[in-house]
C-alpha cells in the first residue's frame, strides 16, 4: 500500500551561528567575522572564570589559543592548519568540550583547528553556570555575529508526530527532528526542529538540549523522536553527545535512551529539557540502544528501538505496553547487524515497522529499507532510492485535509562538509523524496 518514491530536492543548510545573542544555554556556541585584508584576526569566547578560548589566523596560518587554570596553550594542526584557499571570513565554534577554528575557502567552511578541551584540562564546557558567563570577543574582522551554534549537515530526521502517531503539521508544514552535525563526531552535534513545506523547502525552527538523570550539565544529545501528547510534549533521544570516538573509551551500558516531558512551545527558541532513563528490553546481550521511535495506541504504547551487541553490531527491535514504564520485547531482526533508523508507520488499519539496512549488513539484507510487521517479521520492502550512510525511512503520509496532497520521504545521505579535520561526524544532505 505504500507508493515508490524518487527524489524530488536535496538540502544543506551550512550554518555556524544560527542565533545571535549570549548567553549561552548549552555548550554550542560560535563567533564569525569577516576577514579585512592580511592583519592578523582572532575571535574568542571569554569565561567569567578567566578561562579564554580563542582561534587567530596570522600568514595564512590558524591556530587555538586556550588559556585555563592559569595555563596557556597554543596549539596548532600542522596538517590541516594553513589556509588551501584565500579566506573571506574567520569562525570559532564550540560544540561539546571542542573548540574549533574554522575559514571560509570558496564559500565552504573547512575547519582548520580542533582540540577537545578535558584533553589539556580545560573547564566543565557543560556547566550552565560557566556557560552563564561566557561572551564573545573579536579583533581584526568585521561584520561578527556571535551565538548559538548551528550545524554543518543534518541527519537522523524523524517526523515530529501526535502519540496516535500523525504528523505533527502547523498550517500546510510537517516538522521534523534532525541531528545538527559538529565539526568532529558524534559527541560535537546536537538536536534541531525543522519545517518542511509542500514545496520541500526547509526552515530551522528549535534546538533542544538535554539535562541527563546520571550526570551534570547540559548535554547535545540526538536521535530524537518529539512527540505531540494532549497539552504538552513527550521527547525520546539517544544519549549520543559524550559518546568517545575512540573505540578503548567506549562503555558499554552508557549509550541509552533518555525521555523528556514538557508544556513549553519546543518547536520554537532554544530549551534545555530534564530527562529520566527510558528502560528498553533486549533481545540479549547489548552495549548500547538508540534510535527511539514512539506511538501510543488503543492498546498500549509502542516502542521502535535499536540495540547493539557490540560496536558496531546493530539490529531493529520492538517493545509494546501499557505505559512507558512497563515495556516487553515484541520481536528483534537478530539477523541484521547494521540496521537502524526503526520508524513506526500506519498503514491502512496495520502498524508496520520500517528500517534502514545498511551497506554492511550481509549482501541479501544489504542498501535496502525492509518493511516488517509488529512481530519483526519481514513483509516487504519500501521502493526508494538507497543514499549514502544509512538513511531513515522518514515517510509523511498525505494530509488528509488537503485533497490530491502526496505521499513523501524525507531522509539524508552521508556526505561530510567541513574538510577532512571535521571528518565523519558532519554528515549529511538532506533528501526529499516524492511518489515517483
Amino acid at each position: 500500500m505504500l507508493p515508490s518514491f524518487a527524489i524530488a530536492a536535496r538540502h544543506r543548510p551550512i550554518t555556524l551561528v544560527a542565533t545571535e545573542g549570549f548567553p549561552l544555554l548549552a555548550p554550542f556556541g560560535a563567533v564569525e567575522g569577516a576577514l579585512e585584508g592580511d592583519q592578523p584576526a582572532e575571535l574568542a569566547l571569554q569565561a567569567a572564570d578567566g578561562t579564554r578560548l580563542a582561534v587567530r589566523l596570522e600568514d595564512d596560518r590558524t591556530s587555538l589559543l586556550v588559556r585555563t587554570g592559569g595555563a596557556e596553550h597554543a596549539l596548532r594542526s600542522r596538517r590541516h592548519g594553513r589556509l588551501a584557499k584565500p579566506a573571506t571570513r574567520l569562525g570559532l565554534t564550540l560544540t561539546g568540550s571542542h573548540l574549533a577554528v574554522l575559514s571560509l575557502e570558496d564559500d565552504a567552511w573547512v575547519a582548520r583547528g580542533r582540540i577537545d578541551l578535558r584533553e589539556i584540562g580545560g573547564p566543565d564546557t557543560r556547566d550552565p553556570g560557566w556557560l552563564a558567563g561566557l561572551r564573545p570577543e573579536a579583533s581584526g574582522v568585521s561584520e561578527v555575529r556571535a551565538g548559538s551554534f548551528g550545524q554543518l549537515g543534518l541527519r537522523d530526521i524523524r517526523l515530529v508526530s501526535h502519540a496516535d502517531g500523525a504528523p505533527y503539521r502547523i498550517g500546510s508544514e510537517v516538522l521534523f527532528t534532525a541531528t545538527s552535525a559538529g565539526p568532529g563526531f558524534f559527541d560535537t552535534a546536537h538536536t534541531s526542529v525543522w519545517a518542511l513545506s509542500p514545496a520541500g523547502e526547509i526552515t530551522w525552527r528549535s534546538d533542544l538540549f538535554f539535562e541527563r538523570p546520571d550526570r551534570p550539565g547540559v548535554h547535545g544529545d540526538h536521535a530524537t523522536h518529539l512527540v505531540r501528547d494532549g497539552d504538552g510534549w513527550l521527547v525520546a533521544t539517544s544519549t549520543w553527545s559524550d559518546f568517545p570516538a575512540r573505540r578503548s573509551e567506549r562503555v558499554p551500558g552508557a549509550l541509552g535512551v533518555t525521555l523528556a516531558e514538557s508544556a513549553e512551545d519546543l518547536t520554537r527558541g532554544q530549551h534545555v529539557l530534564p530527562t529520566r532513563r527510558l528502560e528498553l528490553p533486549s533481545d540479549g546481550p547489548s552495549v548500547g540502544m538508540w534510535d527511539p521511535h514512539l506511538v501510543r495506541t488503543p492498546g498500549g504504547w509502542l516502542v521502535g528501538y535499536v540495540s547493539a551487541r557490540r560496536f558496531f553490531d546493530f539490529h531493529p527491535l520492538l517493545a509494546a505496553g501499557p505505559s512507558l514504564d512497563h515495556l516487553a520485547l515484541q520481536g528483534a531482526a537478530t539477523d541484521r547487524r547494521a540496521t537502524e533508523g526503526t520508524t513506526l508507520l500506519r498503514v491502512g488499519e496495520d502498524w508496520r515497522v520500517l528500517a534502514s539496512d545498511g551497506r554492511d549488513n550481509r549482501r541479501a539484507v544489504r542498501g535496502r529499507y525492509p518493511v516488517f510487521d509488529t512481530s519483526m517479521t519481514e513483509i516487504g520492502t519500501l521502493t526508494a532510492p538507497y543514499p549514502s550512510n544509512i538513511p531513515w525511512p522518514t515517510v509523511v503520509p498525505p494530509d488528509p485535509d488537503v485533497p490530491g496532497d502526496e505521499w513523501r520521504l524525507v531522509t539524508f545521505d552521508g556526505r561530510r562538509s567541513g574538510g577532512r579535520l571535521a571528518g565523519y561526524g558532519t554528515h549529511g544532505d538532506v533528501v526529499v523524496m516524492r511518489e515517483a
